[in-house]
């Protein structure tokens, strides 16, 4: 698709109405949705409610022919270049076991040195710990984040905090909810140079040494792929876990970066996490094109981002546990796709990644939806809801809570005729909906490989690299700039603001 997209916005565009096409079709729901095994438990992925239609996924599985995608699948698994323009190969998959023997061996190592810590940590090497404030930002920030939130929520090993915000406000909260004295520290950057987790960091060790830790830096853990850097700032050797170059920010809750998840809920936890992350990998280097769950998803970004010019998609999650799943896809599909330049260094002339954006249900209904039934643009929605639920109250609440996913999105394919226009529904609006068994470590593992999956998928058919991510140095560059000592100097507001500001 590195050209133009016409034969997709005519696909898209002459397309039956949804109701139409189930009218035409009584096995489009079997047809167009796909059961995933996930470690003994059913991941269910239903595209129906999507204008898709058979010829439409012939033609993209033409494209998928066409850009290479199973090729770049082998370089991928293969640990060869995927990443051209840093010259890298993207190792993630390795974390979980999937790929080339010497990327997995060498990821098998470091996760059982990391293991070896948190043994060390459980066995009392360092005293008594209770807290863990791990401090990173982005890729280092959310997918621990999210991991802890939905799956260590009733774990009572250790208390966990994620601090990324440079904004003092954040660390100082988590400072308050600790004691100083049962406390570490967990410094996640890839490069150990981020400026915004290396000034946290200064400020938790100050916060061990005015509160009488004696060997702040003994407190300290770094999870970095630049293990040097981290002995240079003060980490000793035995509490750094190293993590491969070739495994990006972004992609890297598989590797130490899982540290404080693993710490929370345990080894085990964190192995079930990659075996449903692994088993995403094989069903998507195996399973038919027109089968593949990650690739269907794509086929559904590319129809309404390309062939219907959506420039947003939403991303509700009918679960408690999956509530920082939206932010975590922000990163994920944003910085990987939001891209200007083709593989070749040519200029992309079409939309990539669309904005992605959402919250969670059934707070969102009373918050959002009224754009999605009744507003002017075409959004795609996605939901995912878990036929468990995360709690031992009533049933009556996630009954409810379903009822209210699956009517959602009923109502916004369906929608309701009125001649008052205040309450007339156009309906015809697409979503898709996965539902799992429960929100386990194998099946998150499984749901997070799927999106990395689909974004790679999405990237290869554009004729786009997801694996750099260039756009965020510009401004990075710029505050240095502004926070160093000398004459730099900028446009007329930005100086009329660093001056109101006191930064002149």
């Amino acid at each position: 698709m590195t050209g133009n997209s016409n034969w997709l916005r005519e696909t898209a565009n002459h397309n039956s109405k949804m109701l139409d096409l189930f009218a035409q079709d009584d096995k489009r729901t079997q047809q167009f949705s796909v059961t995933l095994d996930i470690v003994d438990e059913p991941l269910y992925a239903d595209f129906s409610k999507t204008h898709l239609t058979s010829s439409a996924i012939d033609q993209f599985i033409a494209l998928a022919d066409q850009q290479g995608l199973r090729g770049m699948q082998q370089r991928l698994f293969g640990a060869e270049i995927v990443n051209p323009t840093e010259e890298r190969a993207a190792t993630h998959s390795a974390e979980r076991g999937s790929g080339d023997e010497i990327a997995v061996d060498n990821a098998k190592m470091l996760r059982n040195r990391m293991y070896a810590l948190i043994g060390a940590i459980d066995s009392g090497l360092f005293g008594e710990i209770k807290h863990l404030i791990h401090i990173g930002i982005g890729g280092s920030a959310l997918g621990p984040d999210m991991l802890c939130d939905a799956l260590a929520r009733n774990h009572d090993r250790y208390d966990v905090h994620i601090v990324s915000n440079i904004d003092g406000a954040a660390l100082q909260e988590a400072l308050k909810a600790c004691d100083p004295q049962h406390t570490m520290i967990a410094i996640a950057s890839k490069t150990f140079t981020t400026t915004e987790t290396l000034r946290n960091a200064d400020s938790a060790l100050n916060w061990l040494r005015e509160n009488g830790v004696d060997d702040p830096y003994g407190r300290c853990v770094a999870l970095t792929a630049a293990p040097d850097k981290a002995s240079e700032w003060g980490v000793d050797d035995g509490r750094i876990l190293p993590f491969a170059e070739t495994v990006g920010g972004r992609y890297s809750l598989w590797s130490s970066i899982g540290f404080p998840f693993a710490l929370a809920a345990g080894p085990e936890a964190f192995d079930q996490l990659l075996a449903g992350a692994a088993t995403m990998d094989q069903h998507f280097a195996e399973a038919d094109l027109a089968e593949n769950i990650p690739f269907l998803a794509a086929c559904v970004d590319l129809f309404y981002c390309r062939g219907r010019m959506a420039q947003t998609r939403a991303v509700f999650a009918y679960d408690e546990r999956l509530r920082l799943l939206p932010d975590y896809l922000q990163q994920l599909e944003m910085e990987s796709n939001g891209k200007s330049a083709l593989l070749d260094g040519g200029k992309v002339t079409e939309p990539t990644a669309p904005i992605t954006w959402g919250g969670v249900g059934t707070d969102a209904q009373h918050a959002v939806f009224q754009l999605l039934h009744q507003g002017s643009h075409e959004i795609p929605v996605e939901f995912i809801a878990s036929s468990t639920p995360g709690h031992d109250l009533d049933a009556e609440h996630h009954a409810i809570l379903l009822t209210n996913c699956f009517a959602q999105a009923a109502a916004l394919m369906t929608g309701k005729s009125s001649d008052d226009q205040h309450k007339h529904y156009v309906g015809d609006r697409p979503s898709t909906t996965i539902l799992v068994e429960d929100v386990t470590p194998a099946m998150l593992g499984a749901l997070i490989a799927f999106y990395e999956h689909r974004v790679f998928t999405n990237a290869v058919l554009m004729g786009i690299n997801p694996f750099d991510q260039y756009g965020v140095e510009l401004g990075k560059a710029m505050a240095k700039a502004m926070s160093a000592e000398g004459n730099a100097q900028f446009d007329p507001s930005t100086e009329a603001l660093m001056a109101k500001a006191g930064l002149k």
